[in-house]
């Protein structure tokens, strides 16, 4: 399979390794085909753990990668990041007033959450899946420290991060009322950025370098927006705030067990 892999080009591998990423999302949204219906109780503690999964996924998925990026590329880490992270507060802040100002007495809260919280996943899911296509793409170019496993390996991890994600997406549209089906569909569609990213990381690797880390402090910024604007206030409108509270924990330690464990 290895020796497969290596006669491939760098393009391919790297839409091979983001097909990998995005069928495990799907995984992740399947979890809609287990539950009928989802009462406030279950609703508020996947809200909850969803948050916790979002703010580690900031920093251990974006805004560390983006550190080191920065660092390896000669450019200020602390002033890239805050650039990235603050534009993506603001474009998310500037769109929910566009929204709520476009949208007024026509959709409700919950369905704008919704609709924020699929439009965060999917937003960082572009730098992820350009991060695999640039591992990919620099073996092409014999970049330093570029190897097939570490580009692997880079894969499987964010692969694997993006099970909780696919869930977080998908069960807020089925407490919408969105059949499972259409749960299901919406909730992979915000993995399917990631083979067409990764295939631009792969052909425009030298300019993607450049660009990585603003993205990926870009799309840390947009999430905790949403966190912070959207999720953990309505799962703190339940009665048992400090279970919903304890679930937000659970979700940020998952996704830094992933990650970590994962490197």
């Amino acid at each position: 399979m290895t020796d497969f892999l290596i006669s491939l080009d760098p393009t391919v591998q790297a839409i091979i390794a983001t097909l990998f990423t995005w069928a495990v999302t799907a995984l992740g949204a399947c979890v809609v085909f287990l539950f009928k219906n989802i009462n406030k109780n279950i609703m508020d503690a996947t809200l909850g753990c969803a948050a916790g999964v979002m703010i580690a996924a900031s920093f251990w998925s974006l805004l560390s990668p983006a550190i080191d990026m920065a660092e390896s590329l000669g450019k200020s880490p602390w002033l890239t990041v805050l650039i990235g992270f603050m534009l993506g507060g603001i474009m998310l802040f500037l769109g929910d007033k566009f929204f709520e100002k476009r949208m007024k007495n026509s959709v409700s809260n919950s369905k704008k959450r919704v609709a924020m919280l699929i439009f965060s996943i999917t937003l960082h899911n572009i730098p992820e899946g350009m991060a695999v296509g640039v591992a990919f793409g620099s073996l092409a170019y014999g970049l330093e420290g570029a190897t097939l496993g570490g580009a692997i390996m880079l894969a499987v991890g964010i692969g694997l991060q993006n099970f909780p994600e696919g869930s977080a997406v998908s069960l807020p549209l089925l407490r919408e009322g969105y059949s499972p089906k259409k749960a299901f569909l919406l909730g992979q569609f915000s993995g399917i950025v990631e083979p067409v990213s990764g295939f631009l990381g792969a052909v425009l690797v030298l300019k993607a370098r450049f660009l990585l880390p603003y993205l990926l402090a870009f799309a840390a910024g947009a999430m905790i927006y949403v966190v912070v604007e959207e999720l953990i206030p309505e799962s703190q409108t339940n009665q048992r705030k400090d279970l919903m509270a304890l679930f937000t924990l659970i979700g940020f330690s998952l996704m830094m067990v992933m990650d970590v464990a994962l490197g």
